[in-house]
């Protein structure tokens, strides 16, 4: 799943409104597509080139005008207890994500393999605090996701190559014999147990689970693999591109390879506050930051992965979602920005069955409302459990 994080204007992407106002329309043209009568954003060149593959929901909608009570709506298919409050923490009351969901769905069979339920890339999102529903709620600490973040570097930011490298890899002198050795001695130290009874603490707990949990990705030859980059191709690399949002796709892709069900690409820098890098959050300068950082990477990753899974013969078997938190506000405001808008935006959808070079769902002739068959979080959930 790629996940815009900040809430992605669907009239400059995914539904463009080439027939209303100015102070809706905006700067962008709709092109042509690779699809009959459908049409999306300029700046997705490579994706309009693949939408035969692709099915576009232009109805979702719900009721929260706040990041993480729309966030959380759509990570795990559930409205929130609030829509619009104070931050509320992540908590083990939240509902489950849908990767932990995907996890506990496939827990036998990743306990054989020794992967990882659920792998979220290039960084937790947060707003206010670490954002509620991303993680394994009611389910349990054995199902939250594992973060993969990139080495120090400045964050998401359009298609700069300087925003870190993301590996899997201990200290340089810690292998894995190393890694099984300090694991061997640290339980015959507490073969006491006394270790375990304190772990038996819920929060002790948790701790424990993280820590086994790493180190059997980190001695694990298969989860490594997966996670090197450097094993594929330069030719794929470069078809990725080289940045953080190319390289998070090429990763999340290897490890559904590997055996992992489920893969999120936050396709954002991870904090909508204080972060230096690029988000869809854009209540000023939305053209440029679309045009400059946001749109670019985003195609290009998007149109490698179709192309990457249709050559192996992959996409018949694997389904990729492009998803947000909600839309844009119809009307340009005055800073050239859009503002938080519930009532209506996209997602589109492609592979494992579903039937591309479609549109589900119309919105009204600004994207205000939905038209025809409204589609909320909840039924965009029920589809993807269908398809896995």
């Amino acid at each position: 799943m790629l996940f815009c994080w900040g809430g992605m204007s669907h009239i400059d992407t995914w539904d463009m409104k080439p027939d209303a106002g100015s102070d809706v329309r905006g700067e962008f043209h709709p092109i042509s597509t690779s699809a009959a009568d459908i049409q999306i954003c300029e700046h997705m060149p490579r994706l309009a080139q693949r939408i035969s593959h692709l099915a576009i929901v232009r109805s979702m909608h719900h009721l929260a005008t706040d990041h993480r009570a729309a966030g959380y709506w759509n990570l795990t298919g559930h409205a929130p207890r609030l829509l619009s409050a104070p931050a509320i923490m992540p908590s083990r009351d939240d509902w489950p994500s849908l990767g932990a969901m995907a996890a506990h769905a496939f827990a036998e069979r990743l306990k054989r393999s020794g992967m990882p339920g659920s792998v979220s890339i290039p960084y937790p999102i947060a707003d206010r605090g670490l954002l509620n529903g991303q993680f394994a709620g009611m389910l349990g600490a054995d199902y939250d996701p594992v973060y993969v973040k990139p080495t120090a570097a400045r964050q998401f930011d359009g298609v700069s190559p300087e925003t870190g490298q993301l590996a899997l890899d201990p200290l340089p002198d810690l292998g894995p014999d190393r890694l099984a050795a300090r694991q061997s001695l640290l339980g015959k130290l507490d073969n006491g147990g006394a270790l375990r009874r304190v772990a038996a603490a819920e929060s002790f707990g948790a701790m424990e689970q993280y820590q086994a949990k790493a180190l059997e990705m980190l001695a694990g030859r298969g989860v490594r693999e997966a996670f090197d980059l450097e094993r594929e191709p330069a030719a794929i690399r470069a078809m990725y591109g080289d940045h953080i949002c190319g390289r998070s796709v090429l990763l999340a892709r290897r490890l559904t390879d590997a055996g992992i069900p489920l893969a999120v690409v936050y396709c954002s820098a991870g904090d909508l506050n204080g972060s230096a890098g690029s988000h869809w959050d854009t209540h000023v300068q939305n053209f440029q930051r679309l045009r400059n950082d946001m749109l670019p990477p985003l195609d290009q990753a998007s149109a490698a992965l179709l192309d990457d899974l249709t050559a192996t013969g992959r996409l018949d078997e694997t389904l990729v979602v492009w998803l947000t938190e909600f839309g844009r506000t119809p009307k340009i405001n005055g800073g050239a920005g859009r503002d938080h808008y519930p009532n209506c935006y996209s997602a589109a959808l492609a592979g494992a069955g579903v039937r591309g070079g479609q549109v589900y769902g119309r919105s009204d002739a600004i994207g205000a409302e939905p038209a025809d068959d409204p589609c909320g979080p909840e039924h965009l959930h029920a589809t993807i459990f269908r398809a896995l």
